[in-house]
């Protein structure tokens, strides 16, 4: 049986009088993908941010591995296991691919700010290693050829690659990658497709997929999490939710 690597627990989040989820529960089994889906509007978003600490459930907890993230400050996600894409690409876009990489993975190293800025004992080899992990990164996504060119310059799909190799970069266990076929033109679409199966089984990571294109959430989801109005309606395989009559609802407003 495969063990659960997240678990939410009756999560509620109120902001004022609106209510943004109500009573969210669903787990995750390691080493599978999860799709995330629901109109727009439905608390998706919020539920990521809890994920990631950005927002406090009212009610409810969230578990990693078993025990609680809550107490858990947003910048030690990264450190328990926990890496995350942006809608929104949230890169240095001064910055070249390699050191935008190394950002990433700064975060499994022992040497701080200080240490690295007054260039202390140790941390010439954490650098080096950490140099050498990137680069095996970026030739693992296609991005070799661009490895030392400036973020800004490149094509919108290739710097969502240059964002993925930056999540992975921390070694997470669980990757939580939000709309990340926004934007993405049909080739595009299909690699990102394979490419997350990919890393899925190589190197056994668990990924939650937050995204509004239905045919990739279907055709690469082990299991699938509709919300509507913050509330769960639907959970099961990608088939399953499909025929929810629920679900059908919810993103087409027709049924009994």
């Amino acid at each position: 049986m495969t063990a659960d690597i997240l678990e939410v627990d009756d999560v509620h989040v109120r902001f004022g009088g609106i209510v943004a989820l109500d009573g969210v529960s669903f787990t995750m089994p390691k080493g599978k993908i999860v799709g995330l889906i629901g109109p727009n509007g439905a608390g998706k978003t919020t539920l990521f941010n809890c994920l990631s600490r950005l927002y406090i459930p009212t009610e409810g907890d969230i578990r990693f591995k078993g025990k609680t993230i809550l107490d858990s400050p947003p910048h030690h996600i990264a450190d328990i296991g926990i890496g995350r894409t942006f809608q929104n690409l949230a890169l240095f876009s001064s910055m070249t691919v390699l050191e935008n990489v190394m950002v990433g993975g700064h975060s499994t190293t022992k040497s701080d700010f200080f240490s690295n800025a007054l260039r202390l004992p140790g941390r010439g080899r954490e650098e080096k290693e950490l140099r050498n992990r990137s680069g095996e990164l970026i030739e693992y996504l296609g991005l070799g050829d661009v490895a030392h060119s400036i973020v800004a310059g490149l094509p919108f799909g290739t710097q969502k690659r240059v964002e993925l190799a930056r999540a992975l970069a921390s070694s997470p266990e669980l990757l939580l990658m939000d709309e990340p076929a926004g934007g993405l033109n049909h080739v595009e679409l299909d690699e990102l497709g394979s490419l997350i199966q990919q890393i899925r089984d190589d190197r056994g990571i668990t990924v939650l997929l937050v995204e509004h294109h239905m045919g990739l959430v279907m055709s690469i989801s082990d299991k699938v999490v509709a919300i509507d109005f913050g509330r769960k309606i639907s959970e099961g395989t990608p088939e399953e939710v499909q025929n929810d009559p629920e679900v059908i609802r919810a993103y087409l407003g027709t049924g009994e």
